[in-house]
């Protein structure tokens, strides 16, 4: 997904963190860190929910900024119900028997991915808040003491250790890490 406007993400200037919020806010935030002190460290952007780093183009003027970061048009496809078009590849016994379905090959489609996605939810959230918070520890955090014991905290599910083992590290690089990890941190044996 492209990042637009609404898109959460949070801005760092080495270990500093410069600006936190949608991409807008955080570019125009960017904007004036930059213009008073040209000369800096890089500043890298993360998209929150994946922890990604990002690139928000910010030439021009405000409004050129915002309207880099509006969504672009929507496509092919019933954009009401919010449904897109794509190109799905199978076997022929595949589509036999997707067509054979009551609705149809696509009705199919999306029951059969509503279902694997209600059975796998939890995992997926674990997955998506390690991933991002690895990113992101790996960009800011690949140099700091305990860096690689945090990594196997993490994938561990060990807040604990994870804990303190970034307890040393700088509070907004910290306290960011702690944040996009939470998710993966939680024991899921009780219930979290």
């Amino acid at each position: 997904m492209p990042v637009t406007a609404e898109t959460l993400c949070t801005a760092f200037r080495g270990e500093r963190r410069l600006a936190a919020g949608d991409a807008l806010s955080v570019a125009r935030a960017l904007r004036a860190a930059l213009t008073a002190e040209p000369d800096g460290q890089p500043v890298l952007v993360f998209e929150d929910a994946t922890g990604k780093a990002v690139d928000l183009d910010l030439r021009g003027s405000d409004e050129e900024v915002a309207w880099r970061l509006s969504p672009p048009p929507r496509g092919p496809g019933r954009p009401k119900l919010g449904v897109v078009a794509r190109e799905v590849t199978l076997l022929p016994r595949h589509w036999e028997w997707l067509n054979a379905q009551p609705g149809g090959a696509s009705v199919a489609l999306r029951k059969l991915v509503d279902e694997a996605r209600k059975g796998s939810e939890a995992k997926d959230r674990v997955r998506r808040a390690q991933e991002a918070a690895y990113r992101v520890m790996l960009e800011l955090a690949g140099d700091r003491p305990g860096y690689e014991e945090a990594v196997r905290a993490l994938y561990a599910a060990d807040r604990a250790r994870f804990d303190a083992l970034t307890a040393v590290w700088p509070a907004d690089l910290r306290d960011y890490v702690r944040a996009l990890a939470a998710e993966a941190l939680v024991n899921l044996n009780e219930g979290g």
